[in-house]
Protein backbone atom coordinates (compact mmCIF):
# COMPACT_ATOMS: atom_id res chain seq x y z
CA UNK A 1 0.00 0.00 0.00
CA UNK A 2 1.23 3.32 -0.58
CA UNK A 3 1.58 5.79 2.26
CA UNK A 4 0.67 8.91 3.07
CA UNK A 5 4.60 11.03 1.99
CA UNK A 6 3.69 8.72 -1.10
CA UNK A 7 1.05 11.66 -1.99
CA UNK A 8 2.50 14.76 -3.40
CA UNK A 9 -0.31 17.47 -3.28
CA UNK A 10 1.32 19.61 -6.07
CA UNK A 11 0.88 16.46 -8.57
CA UNK A 12 -3.10 16.73 -8.05
CA UNK A 13 -3.63 20.59 -7.41
CA UNK A 14 -6.72 19.97 -9.70
CA UNK A 15 -8.07 17.12 -7.47
CA UNK A 16 -7.40 19.02 -3.92
CA UNK A 17 -10.84 20.29 -3.51
CA UNK A 18 -12.29 16.98 -3.73
CA UNK A 19 -9.90 14.74 -1.93
CA UNK A 20 -10.39 13.99 2.07
CA UNK A 21 -7.85 12.64 4.31
CA UNK A 22 -8.93 10.26 7.01
CA UNK A 23 -6.64 9.32 10.31
CA UNK A 24 -7.81 5.55 11.09
CA UNK A 25 -7.73 4.84 14.27
CA UNK A 26 -8.14 1.02 15.44
CA UNK A 27 -9.14 0.65 19.11
CA UNK A 28 -11.69 0.88 18.83
CA UNK A 29 -12.35 1.43 15.32
CA UNK A 30 -13.06 5.20 14.09
CA UNK A 31 -12.19 7.79 11.05
CA UNK A 32 -10.79 10.95 11.66
CA UNK A 33 -11.58 13.85 9.38
CA UNK A 34 -7.51 14.94 8.60
CA UNK A 35 -8.11 16.77 6.26
CA UNK A 36 -11.19 18.13 3.88
CA UNK A 37 -11.27 19.55 0.33
CA UNK A 38 -12.91 22.78 -0.44
CA UNK A 39 -15.63 21.72 -2.94
CA UNK A 40 -16.35 19.22 -0.68
CA UNK A 41 -16.73 21.78 2.45
CA UNK A 42 -19.41 23.66 -0.06
CA UNK A 43 -21.34 20.29 0.35
CA UNK A 44 -21.43 19.68 3.69
CA UNK A 45 -23.34 21.27 6.36
CA UNK A 46 -20.66 22.34 8.15
CA UNK A 47 -16.87 21.86 8.89
CA UNK A 48 -15.86 18.67 9.22
CA UNK A 49 -12.19 19.01 10.02
CA UNK A 50 -10.99 17.24 13.04
CA UNK A 51 -14.69 15.15 13.34
CA UNK A 52 -14.66 11.90 14.19
CA UNK A 53 -17.03 10.14 11.84
CA UNK A 54 -18.63 8.03 15.24
CA UNK A 55 -19.84 11.36 16.18
CA UNK A 56 -21.70 12.61 12.81
CA UNK A 57 -25.57 10.70 13.89
CA UNK A 58 -25.50 9.67 9.66
CA UNK A 59 -21.99 8.87 9.34
CA UNK A 60 -21.40 6.27 12.34
CA UNK A 61 -21.47 3.22 12.48
CA UNK A 62 -23.58 1.23 10.28
CA UNK A 63 -24.00 3.44 8.42
CA UNK A 64 -23.43 3.08 4.39
CA UNK A 65 -20.35 5.85 4.79
CA UNK A 66 -19.54 4.15 8.00
CA UNK A 67 -19.10 0.49 6.16
CA UNK A 68 -17.04 1.83 3.58
CA UNK A 69 -14.81 2.81 5.58
CA UNK A 70 -14.31 -0.02 7.59
CA UNK A 71 -14.22 -2.04 4.45
CA UNK A 72 -11.43 -0.41 2.88
CA UNK A 73 -9.75 -0.56 6.32
CA UNK A 74 -10.05 -4.02 6.99
CA UNK A 75 -9.57 -5.23 3.40
CA UNK A 76 -6.99 -2.96 2.68
CA UNK A 77 -8.11 -2.51 -0.75
CA UNK A 78 -9.83 0.21 -2.67
CA UNK A 79 -13.24 0.29 -3.08
CA UNK A 80 -15.60 2.92 -4.96
CA UNK A 81 -19.58 3.57 -4.25
CA UNK A 82 -22.17 5.48 -5.37
CA UNK A 83 -24.72 6.98 -2.83
CA UNK A 84 -27.34 9.37 -2.45
CA UNK A 85 -26.80 12.50 -2.19
CA UNK A 86 -27.88 14.28 1.38
CA UNK A 87 -25.95 17.72 1.34
CA UNK A 88 -27.37 21.06 1.33
CA UNK A 89 -27.67 21.60 -2.48
CA UNK A 90 -30.83 20.09 -3.83
CA UNK A 91 -29.83 20.16 -7.64
CA UNK A 92 -27.59 16.83 -6.86
CA UNK A 93 -28.55 13.42 -7.26
CA UNK A 94 -25.55 11.46 -5.69
CA UNK A 95 -22.31 11.75 -4.73
CA UNK A 96 -19.17 9.16 -6.25
CA UNK A 97 -16.31 8.13 -4.80
CA UNK A 98 -13.08 5.96 -4.43
CA UNK A 99 -11.76 5.36 -0.83
CA UNK A 100 -7.97 4.24 -0.98
CA UNK A 101 -5.94 2.64 1.89
CA UNK A 102 -2.73 4.46 3.25
CA UNK A 103 0.09 2.63 5.52
CA UNK A 104 3.04 3.56 6.92
CA UNK A 105 4.81 0.09 6.88
CA UNK A 106 2.65 -1.95 4.37
CA UNK A 107 0.75 -3.70 6.95
CA UNK A 108 -2.02 -1.90 8.96
CA UNK A 109 -3.95 1.25 7.20
CA UNK A 110 -3.20 4.07 9.58
CA UNK A 111 -5.04 6.67 6.84
CA UNK A 112 -7.56 6.58 4.48
CA UNK A 113 -7.53 8.86 1.08
CA UNK A 114 -10.97 9.79 -0.78
CA UNK A 115 -11.84 11.09 -3.70
CA UNK A 116 -15.36 12.25 -4.04
CA UNK A 117 -17.72 13.70 -7.33
CA UNK A 118 -21.02 15.45 -6.71
CA UNK A 119 -23.28 14.33 -9.82
CA UNK A 120 -26.13 16.80 -10.57
CA UNK A 121 -29.35 15.40 -11.49
CA UNK A 122 -29.29 16.52 -15.26
CA UNK A 123 -25.78 15.18 -15.79
CA UNK A 124 -27.73 11.81 -14.83
CA UNK A 125 -27.58 9.09 -17.91
CA UNK A 126 -30.96 7.38 -19.20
Amino acid sequence: MPSRCDLDPCEIPKLLPNLILFDVRWNPLDFRYRLVGTHLDYHMSEPRTGQWVSAIAHQSRGSVFWNALETVALSREPMSSSIPYVGPHRDYKRAEDIIMPLSDDDATVNMLFVAVAFLKKEDERP
